[in-house]
C-alpha cells in the first residue's frame, strides 16, 4: 500500500511532514529515530505530523526531504519506545458520563481501559503531559463543553481518540476517569518526562488505599541560591528580570520547548565581551528599569537594546557607560539602567559567569513551562561564578540597529508550513499591510495587529502540530502571534510563515507599538512523495 508524504517548510531549520494518520505517523517517527540521520537535531510528533528540526551545515532541506522519503515503514523494528505500567484509581467524576456516551456500563469502561494499550504520540500542553493513543479504537468521547478551571495534577482523562495524565494541577477540559500516585513529571529522574513519544502504556487498576496520593510534580522554579553578603544585590527591576543561556534544545521529547536568550546574538556578544564561553548564562531584562550594587569588584558587559547605563560610585561620581562595551565595577558601586532607546532586551553578563544551578542541561528560565531559575527580583543576590575566561574584547562590539515604538521594520519570513490554509487575498495582505505589535506580547509571542486579519481558505480544525521559535500563528480573530523562545510545543492553529533565521534576534527586539512589514524570502511550497 502506498503512503502519500507531503513535505513543508517550517522556517530555515525545519521541515512539517505530513503523513495520512496516526499510525504511519506514529511508524515513521520510530523509523527515523531509529535510522539516526545525520543532520537531524529534534523530532516533534504531532497528530499526523512529525516537525523534524535540522542542523542547515550538516544537511539542507532538499537533502533531508530525500532521505527522509527513502525510509522504508515495514522493515521497522520493534518499537523505540519503553513498555510502562501507571496505576489508577478509577474515581473520577466523568465515568459515568464516559460511559454512558460509549452505551457500556462503568464496570465495562474500567475493564476496557485497563485492558488497552496506550501508545504516545506526542507531548505538549505541559512539559510530561503526553496524548497516549488506544488500541481500543471505540475508546473516543468528546471534549466537555466547559472546561474545568482546575484539574488536579495526577488526573488520568480523555478526549476524542486520546488519553492524558496531567502533570499538574492546570484548567483542561478533558473527561476524567481517574488519579494516579505516578508523577509525569519529575526533575530528580535522569528524564524528568515519565512518557515520551513512541512509550506504550498500560494503565492497572489499584484501591485508593493501595498507595499514596497523587502529587504535583515540581514545575515551580527552581530555588534561588542563600543571599551571601558578596555578590550583586538587586535594588530595583521593573518587571522580573531572568537568568538566560543557550537554552535546552533537544528536549521536546519531553514537552519542553529550548527556551534561552530571546535575542542569542546579544548574549554572546556580551560573552564574548568578557572572554566567557559564547553561551554563559547572563541576565535578560526587559524594557530596562534595573539597578544593581555590587558587593566585589567586577567586570561587566551590557548588550542587546540600546539602553542608557549609568555607574554611579560609593563616593558620588557618576559616569555613563555605553552598550557594547567591557567595564568595571569597584565594591560599592550603583548600576542602573534606564528605559531603552531602541530594542526591549538588555543583556547583563559578568566576567566568569553567573553562579545559578542548571535544570535539564540549562540554566535558561521558561517562563512558560516555569523551569529554570526563579525570576530575579529585589533583593536577590547574584553570585558570580568565577569561571575560566580568556582575554577581555578591548574594544567596543557594536549591535545590530534596532527598532523603537514608531519605527517599521521589516522581518525575513519562510512561507508555510500553512500558507495554503489561508486565501490568496489573505496571503496578499499578509505580506502587504504593515502589523503593529501590540502589549500583549512577552517571551511566550508578540501579538500582532493589523487593518485587515487573515480569513481562513479552511474551516476545519487543524491537529495538534510541532510549532518552532519564529512561527507565526493565526488564531481564529485572524491576527497573527509571532512566537518567541518559549513558545508552545505543539500548536491547534495554521502557522502562515516562520521569521528566518537571521531575523529571530531582530524579532525580540521589536518594541510595542513597533510596525512590521514581512518580506516572504522563501515561497510557499509543498513536496509531494509517494512512499511503497
Amino acid at each position: 500500500m502506498s503512503n502519500f508524504l507531503q513535505f513543508r517548510r517550517a522556517g530555515c531549520t525545519g521541515v512539517l511532514i505530513e503523513l495520512p494518520d496516526l499510525d504511519t505517523t506514529l511508524a515513521m517517527f520510530e523509523a527515523v529515530v531509529a535510522a539516526v540521520f545525520e543532520g537531524i537535531e529534534e523530532i516533534i510528533p504531532g497528530a499526523r505530523t512529525l516537525l523534524v528540526r535540522f542542523d542547515p551545515l550538516v544537511i539542507s532541506h532538499d537533502g533531508l526531504v530525500r532521505l527522509i522519503s527513502g525510509v522504508e515503514l515495514d522493515r521497522r523494528a520493534q518499537s523505540v519506545g519503553q513498555l510502562i505500567e501507571i496505576p489508577v484509581i478509577y474515581d473520577g467524576e466523568d465515568l459515568e458520563f464516559v460511559a454512558s456516551h460509549l452505551g457500556w456500563t462503568v464496570d465495562e469502561l474500567i475493564r476496557r481501559h485497563s485492558a488497552a494499550t496506550f501508545t504516545v504520540a506526542f507531548t505538549g500542553f505541559a512539559p510530561g503531559f503526553a496524548y497516549m493513543t488506544c488500541d481500543d479504537d471505540q475508546l473516543d468521547v468528546p471534549r466537555r463543553n466547559s472546561p474545568r478551571v482546575r484539574i488536579p495534577a495526577g488526573s488520568v482523562a480523555v478526549a476524542g481518540p486520546f488519553c492524558g495524565v496531567y502533570p499538574t494541577d492546570s484548567p483542561g477540559g478533558w473527561q476524567l476517569l481517574g488519579t494516579t500516585p505516578s508523577m509525569m513529571w519529575d526533575l530528580n529522574r535522569e528524564r524528568a518526562a515519565l512518557l515520551a513519544p513512541g512509550d506504550r502504556v498500560r494503565f492497572r487498576e489499584v484501591r485508593k488505599g493501595d498507595c499514596i496520593s497523587a502529587e504535583a510534580a515540581a514545575q515551580a522554579f527552581s530555588k534561588p541560591r542563600p543571599k551571601g553578603s558578596v555578590g550583586l544585590q538587586i535594588i530595583s527591576t521593573d518587571r522580573p528580570a531572568l537568568y538566560q543561556d543557550a537554552g535546552r534544545p533537544g528536549l521536546g521529547n519531553q514537552g519542553v520547548s529550548e527556551s534561552g536568550a530571546a535575542d542569542l546574538a546579544a548574549l554572546r556578544t556580551a560573552n564574548e565581551l568578557l572572554g566567557n564561553v559564547l553561551d554563559s548564562v547572563a541576565v535578560e531584562i526587559t524594557y530596562g528599569g534595573f539597578s544593581l550594587k555590587a558587593g566585589e569588584p567586577v567586570t561587566c558587559a551590557v548588550t542587546g537594546a540600546d539602553v542608557p547605563i549609568r555607574i554611579g560610585s560609593a563616593h558620588g561620581r557618576t559616569v555613563e557607560v555605553s552598550p557594547g562595551v567591557a567595564f568595571a565595577l569597584d565594591a560599592g558601586d550603583l548600576l542602573t539602567l534606564g528605559v531603552p532607546l531602541s530594542g526591549v532586551r538588555s543583556y547583563l553578563a559578568i566576567r566568569g559567569g553567573f553562579d545559578v544551578d542548571r535544570v535539564l542541561g540549562s540554566r535558561s528560565t521558561d517562563t512558560l513551562a516555569k523551569l529554570g531559575p526563579a525570576p530575579i527580583k529585589a533583593g536577590d543576590i547574584l553570585l558570580p561564578a568565577n569561571e575560566t575566561c580568556v582575554s577581555i574584547y578591548p574594544y567596543p562590539l557594536a549591535g545590530t540597529s534596532l527598532p523603537c515604538g514608531s519605527d517599521l521594520i521589516t522581518i525575513d519570513v519562510v512561507m508555510g508550513p500553512r500558507t495554503d490554509w489561508f486565501t490568496s487575498e489573505s496571503v496578499s495582505i499578509f505580506f502587504s499591510q504593515p502589523w503593529t505589535a501590540t502589549a500583549e506580547s512577552s517571551r511566550v509571542g508578540i501579538r500582532l495587529q493589523g487593518a485587515q486579519a487573515l480569513v481562513r481558505a479552511r474551516q476545519d480544525e487543524l491537529p495538534s502540530e510541532g510549532t518552532c521559535a519564529g512561527s507565526i500563528q493565526v488564531p481564529a480573530s485572524g491576527q497573527p502571534v509571532l512566537f518567541l523562545t518559549d513558545h508552545p510545543l505543539t500548536g491547534g492553529y495554521p502557522v502562515i510563515a516562520v521569521v528566518a533565521s537571521h531575523h529571530l534576534s531582530l524579532a525580540a527586539q521589536i518594541p510595542i507599538g513597533c510596525k512590521i512589514h514581512f518580506n516572504p524570502i522563501v515561497d510557499f511550497q509543498v513536496i509531494a512523495k509517494e512512499q511503497e
